[in-house]
């Protein structure tokens, strides 16, 4: 087995690009399958943005999506989702209604209008395009992490949020791996340290090596947000090469929202909106179920870990009175 890039892109068949505006402050994330894979998802935040979530639920009929849209620009990141469609369509993918394909493109929006970007975008959003961009920037191999795409007007309480993302495989060779936007509206660190909530999961240092602090206090675990009358969210996606159901790549969206609320404290509250995808490529049968229990508990720990990336590899934005990111703070 080929070494680990600790990125989504590890799962084979599955692509990654960017679209990035700076003076914008905002971008897309796209993230293709090459072939139809298996999906679900689950919205445990109170104020959710996106587009064909519903379809995903276990009961609904179709069984698996062509990409995944990660977006900025609140409602009117949702066009994001249209041009990542166009490229597929493009090249004839898509679920097959009579003799025309549409292609099935779930999509999870985060809120950065209010972080000092130039939105006075006039008629039309420029999120079609840059969903468009995002999938012809599509690739396997490295990607970027940070402030980038879907995470680069990404914000949290107390320092920049970005785009993270992290892999493992488990002891009957399957991988996993999560992708993560971190926007929220609670914190992915302790307090006012550098230290991260996801401290126990990380893996040679991907986000500083600061370990958890000697003793906790009460500063440490009381509540830190953006406000209150604001919007945040993370969305993510955590995608595995296993062979899976529909309702099993439910169940792996709501163990990665366990990831979620190890990583940013609190998680889930009303003014959040947090989204997470899954999807299985069914490039390997299960053995049984104690494989599936172990993705289960993967994809908790990938995905904590992919928000602590995101975090940590973020740099702010180039606009007066932007968040200051880790770096800045920490080193």
């Amino acid at each position: 087995m080929p070494p680990l890039l600790n990125l989504l892109t590890d799962i084979n068949g599955v692509s990654v690009g960017h679209a990035t505006d700076m003076s914008l402050g905002s971008g897309v994330t796209a993230i293709v399958f090459a072939e139809p894979a298996t999906a679900s998802g689950s919205v445990l935040g109170g104020a959710p943005g996106g587009r064909d979530t519903t379809l995903l639920d276990p009961a609904m009929t179709v069984e698996t999506v062509d990409a995944f849209v990660l977006s900025g620009g609140s409602a009117f990141g949702l066009d994001a989702a249209g041009g990542v469609q166009a490229g597929l369509r493009a090249i004839g993918r898509g679920f097959q209604v009579g003799n025309v394909r549409v292609p099935i493109v779930p999509q999870a929006i985060l809120m950065d209008l209010l972080n000092g970007g130039n939105k006075n975008w006039g008629l039309q959003s420029p999120y079609r395009d840059m969903g468009y961009a995002a999938f012809e920037a599509a690739a396997t191999g490295p990607f970027s992490l940070g402030t980038v795409g879907a995470g680069t007007g990404a914000t949290t309480a107390t320092l920049k949020g970005g785009l993270g993302s992290a892999s493992a495989v488990s002891s009957g060779g399957f991988k996993i791996a999560a992708i993560a936007a971190v926007n929220a509206m609670g914190s992915a660190t302790v307090g006012s340290s550098g230290r991260f909530w996801a401290a126990p999961f990380e893996q040679q240092g991907e986000f500083g090596g600061r370990g958890y602090p000697p003793q906790f206090s009460p500063a440490d675990t009381g509540l830190r947000i953006k406000g209150i009358d604001l919007t945040a969210t993370t969305i993510g996606a955590v995608v595995t090469d296993a062979v899976l159901t529909k309702a099993q790549a439910h169940r792996l969206s709501i163990m990665a929202h366990d990831g979620l609320a190890r990583a940013v404290l609190p998680a889930h509250l009303p003014s959040d909106g947090d989204t997470i995808f899954a999807a299985a490529t069914n490039a390997k049968a299960l053995n049984g179920p104690a494989d599936f229990m172990e993705l289960c508990h993967l994809a908790t720990v990938v995905m904590a870990r992919a928000i602590a990336r995101g975090v940590y590899e973020a740099s702010a934005l180039p606009c007066p009175g932007a968040q200051p990111a880790w770096r800045d703070r920490f080193g």
